[in-house]
């Protein structure tokens, strides 16, 4: 097989004619998930105060992304019946409805039912930008277009605060949610007019039933470990995890006895295997970086910083892992390989400097302070970014012959579940290190050491598996 990173493209290889086109319908649809994600957050404190359920508030993010991981499961089955444009349409049709059924509410229950299908056509878009990358685009530009998308994570986090706080301020935050379905239409339109309307090939036997049982099990555990993450006792966040891992246990179980309706690729659920090695350092990478949901917190209440100003020096980890991909997207294979094993280094650095910094209630009084915390947060991102494109684009040439495909929709369903496990255990040592229990100050000061020094052994853990060698490919069944 020729090797994706060959012939060095350039950007304008991807982003000038009928590719460029691609690019952005391929990489809109990611950005349209997260952005939503991140205004339907920024607005929810004002649709509570408008139609009421503060009792239900954590139920819009755990419903999200238990939907945007069954999504992601379904897929595969959209992607083998209607074929790619027809699989992506539908996911549109289902997050414009629950856009409209969210703009809409009256009441908590019914925005919970919008937040539940924008999850579930949301995951089938994050999927499907990933998979049809391998199908609309020629194998050397595969390297640039993941780190397109993969970018996009972090052009969200930017773009999408400011608009829900926008739409907050003037008090009407159902236009947070309109205002999306232009870009839905300029998505649909895009996509009819470049992406082929033919089934794919090899995407899977149209006829092959869709693994239920699997599928509930994999959202069981996701529903599980969000669950505990939302209580601020420490019991029943570890037990959550415990349970949730134990739906994974039994799920791995299941697809060795079953290889005719699999959620992942062969291999998976091993890191002897290649594609397995690859699936576990996107893992380890994504947990290191989900400490995140702390960072604005910290900020405000350690270093006095305004809830925007918080918000947008957060966003550093987004943008560093957004510069990092697009830096990193479409380099030689040496320097790739080296980007992929300096990653996790570089993160994990990031992480470690956060937990001397971040504890230092004087550190913006000084113009050095700022920069380093800055550099510090930006680093964590890079870290993932710089090596993200490279670990994307293996997953793609690793999975065992026929299991391309599935291999590269299980892209969004490990992204979602590492950054639900990610939040459970960032829960869990927040609450062990005090958090909830110690005074404001103290208590954030000294879970800031204990949350980003143990969550640095995470993308430490990985750098063992970058060295898997990444010209081979997957050999043996080892689930």
């Amino acid at each position: 097989m020729k090797n994706p990173q060959s012939n060095a493209p350039a950007w304008s290889d991807l982003l000038t004619g009928s590719n460029g086109w691609r690019a952005l319908g391929l990489a809109g649809g990611v950005a349209l998930h997260a952005t939503n994600v991140h205004v339907a957050t920024t607005i929810l404190p004002s649709v509570v105060h408008d139609i009421g359920g503060l009792e239900l508030y954590a139920w819009n993010t755990t419903l999200f992304v238990v939907a945007s991981i069954l999504g992601s499961v379904l897929s595969m089955r959209l992607l083998a019946v209607l074929g790619a444009r027809s699989a992506y349409f539908s996911a549109l049709a289902v997050f414009t409805l629950g856009t409209v059924v969210c703009a809409s509410a009256p009441s908590m229950p019914w925005m919970l039912a919008g937040r539940t299908l924008q999850g579930l056509g949301g995951g089938v878009l994050l999927a499907l930008s990933y998979a049809l990358i391998r199908v609309v685009f020629e194998e050397r530009l595969w390297p640039r277009a993941m780190g397109l998308v993969s970018g996009m994570w972090g052009v969200a986090t930017l773009c999408g605060p400011a608009l829900g706080g926008v739409f907050a301020q003037l008090g009407d935050w159902r236009l947070a949610f309109w205002v999306l379905l232009p870009a839905v239409l300029l998505l649909a339109v895009i996509v009819h007019r470049e992406v082929d309307g033919k089934r794919v090939s090899g995407a899977g036997a149209a006829a092959a039933p869709i693994p239920l049982l699997k599928a509930t099990l994999l959202g069981a555990s996701v529903l599980v470990i969000s669950l505990a993450a939302l209580t601020e006792q420490m019991v029943w966040n570890a037990l959550g995890v415990i349970a949730g891992l134990g739906f994974v246990w039994l799920l791995a179980r299941l697809e060795r006895r079953d290889d005719t309706t699999r959620l992942l690729p062969s291999g998976s659920y091993s890191i002897r295997t290649r594609i397995g090695s690859i699936y576990a350092c996107m893992s380890l990478l994504g947990i290191g970086v989900t400490c995140e949901i702390f960072v604005p917190y910290f900020l405000q209440t350690i270093h006095g910083r305004s809830p925007l100003a918080a918000g947008y020096l957060t966003a550093l980890m987004a943008a560093g892992w957004s510069v990092g991909s697009m830096f990193s997207a479409g380099r030689s294979p040496a320097v790739a390989l080296r980007m992929s094993r300096a990653g996790p280094l570089v993160e994990a650095l990031g992480l470690g400097a956060l937990a001397w910094l971040m504890p230092m209630p004087d550190l913006f009084d000084s113009p050095g302070g700022t920069v380093a915390l800055c550099a510090a947060l930006t680093s964590v991102g890079l870290g993932v970014g710089i090596g993200w494109p490279h670990l994307l684009t293996r997953v793609f040439t690793a999975a065992r012959a026929g299991e391309e495909n599935l291999a590269s929709l299980s892209i969004t369903t490990i992204q979602l579940f590492a950054m639900a496990v990610g939040s459970a255990l960032a829960g869990l040592v927040a609450n062990g290190a005090g958090l909830t229990t110690l005074a404001a100050l103290p208590g954030a000061q000294h879970t800031a050491v204990w949350l980003f020094a143990i969550f640095a052994v995470a993308p430490l853990l990985a750098v063992g598996l970058t060295r898997q060698r990444p010209g081979s490919r997957l050999t043996g069944e080892a689930s």
